[in-house]
């Protein structure tokens, strides 16, 4: 299921025409990025905090299968329901099961991109199912019908306005579009929800192996509602989302909120260690552990992109790649966005011909291998991802033929020459102040949004044959 019927041109450019977006994007990516500047120059050695988190990451990785079996017997041994889901389908399956089992009608969510990943809400709205995101970003993209545009600050792309148009039909009366009286709408609104959830769905940041412990990051506290009001709870989760103790989840955490928003800890840092039981006064009653693989199992047995797997979720990448705060996260038609979408979709959904444009959303200047708190080589990566699709023989006719053509000329000097001294005189309908701004596609996808230097009248290899003459006749 693709997030958008249009094409990927189309995607980028209504994001590049859209100068609100672009505006807002660069602007919260500035403010987490220089949130994120601050806060870790107070632990003064943050070189040394990645390279712990990069060597706890890696540990988990290389040994998932004995962590993974750790925290399935921890929490089976609590009277925990884990369910190993080996796609996507199998995942929402197992979810409408316990929805279907106990005749719920309504569900509240606190942010889970898993969810995101396996498409649940259509699923539920499907059923019949009243589906309620309580994060207040979720909660508005939600209502827009749009996936998120940040992994941290889903709705960043919409204006005030926008938003308060959002919540009036819901409201059944004008709103003002300042924010306490959005915030206060909201509010009232998620507490009806919670009362109401006959089930609570949240994510997963990480899970305890030794404890069988589930923690959930969150700045709103809605997460602690989802996970205490509800009798039963169901806890999404990528395989690969564990941690050995609490010793290393103090690592994953500062580094998390520091990279993520610039906090040293988030408002709200929830750990539970479910069901309830009978000594304590509140929690569900019933709790299920969805654990899910889509394609994880394959990234691990492939020592190419396993660092892949390391990736937190803190959406430092984001925030400093000049792709992304150009045209924000809808443009890339993914759940997962930014460079480390750009990474992880192909790698899930292996399907060259939807995700193949993904690892091409990049300059390559490193800068999101540089933010990654866990060292995760995003740049390396993408262009190992560029080969396997050229490889794999996915790569657009025309892009096939300019390189069969390439190599044609770079083979065969006289023909290049004179190539070179045609190009020089046909380009002077395109030239404006010496840098070519037009020309015929597939060259006009260029310079539709950028220009190129000018064919120089003479080529290196004459310029250089004529120092060699001059030099000659100086001697």
């Amino acid at each position: 299921m693709t997030m958008y019927n249009s094409s990927v041109d189309q995607r980028v450019d209504a994001a590049l025409a859209n100068n609100f977006l672009r505006q807002a994007t660069r602007r919260a990516t500035d403010r987490l990025r220089h949130n994120k500047y601050k806060a870790t120059d107070e632990l003064g050695s943050w070189e040394e905090w990645r390279n712990a988190g990069a060597s706890i990451r890696s540990h988990v990785i290389e040994n998932l299968d004995y962590y993974l079996q750790q925290l399935i017997q921890q929490t089976e041994k609590r009277g925990v329901q884990v369910h190993l889901a080996k796609t996507p389908e199998d995942a929402v399956a197992v979810v409408r099961d316990i929805v279907q089992k106990h005749d719920a009608k309504n569900v509240i969510k606190s942010k889970s991109m898993i969810s995101e990943e396996i498409y649940l809400n259509h699923f539920l709205q499907a059923d019949g199912v009243l589906s309620v995101e309580t994060d207040l970003g979720e909660y508005i993209i939600q209502i827009a019908g749009e996936p998120p545009s940040h992994i941290i600050v889903p709705a960043m792309h919409k204006t005030r306005q926008q938003v308060a148009d959002l919540f009036e039909p819901i409201a059944g009366h004008t709103l003002s579009s300042d924010t306490p009286t959005l915030t206060r709408f909201v509010r009232v609104r998620m507490r009806e929800q919670f009362l109401r959830g006959d089930i609570g769905i949240t994510g997963c940041n990480f899970a305890v192996a030794n404890t069988g412990s589930i923690v959930m990051v969150t700045n709103e506290g809605n997460g602690r509602m989802v996970s205490t009001l509800p009798r039963v709870q169901i806890t999404l989760m990528g395989m690969e989302r564990i941690v050995p103790s609490f010793r290393e989840l103090d690592v994953m955490l500062n580094l998390l909120a520091r990279s993520a928003t610039g906090q040293r800890l988030s408002s709200y840092t929830t750990i539970l260690t479910p069901p309830r039981q009978s000594t304590e006064s509140d929690g569900p009653e019933e709790f299920h552990l969805v654990i899910l693989d889509h394609n994880r199992s394959e990234i691990l047995g492939d020592k190419t992109f396993r660092p892949a797997l390391n990736c937190i979720r803190c959406g430092a990448c984001f925030n400093v790649c000049p792709v992304y705060r150009q045209i924000g996260g809808h443009a890339y038609g993914s759940v997962y966005s930014g460079p480390i979408g750009s990474v992880i979709t192909p790698l899930l959904e292996k399907n060259w011909e939807k995700w193949g444009h993904l690892p091409f959303f990049s300059s390559l200047c490193g800068a999101c291998s540089e933010a990654c708190p866990v060292h995760i080589p995003l740049h390396d990566l993408l262009v190992k991802l560029r080969a396997r699709k050229t490889i794999s023989g996915h790569t657009p006719q025309i892009e096939q033929q300019i390189f069969k053509a390439y190599r044609y000329f770079f083979t065969h000097e006289k023909t290049l020459r004179r190539a070179l001294r045609l190009g020089s005189r046909l380009q002077f309908p395109f030239v404006r102040n010496g840098r070519i701004t037009g020309g015929p596609p597939p060259l006009s996808n260029w310079t539709k949004s950028r220009t190129l230097p000018m064919v120089a009248p003479k080529s290196f290899m004459q310029v250089w044959a004529d120092l060699k003459l001059n030099r000659k006749s100086s001697e």
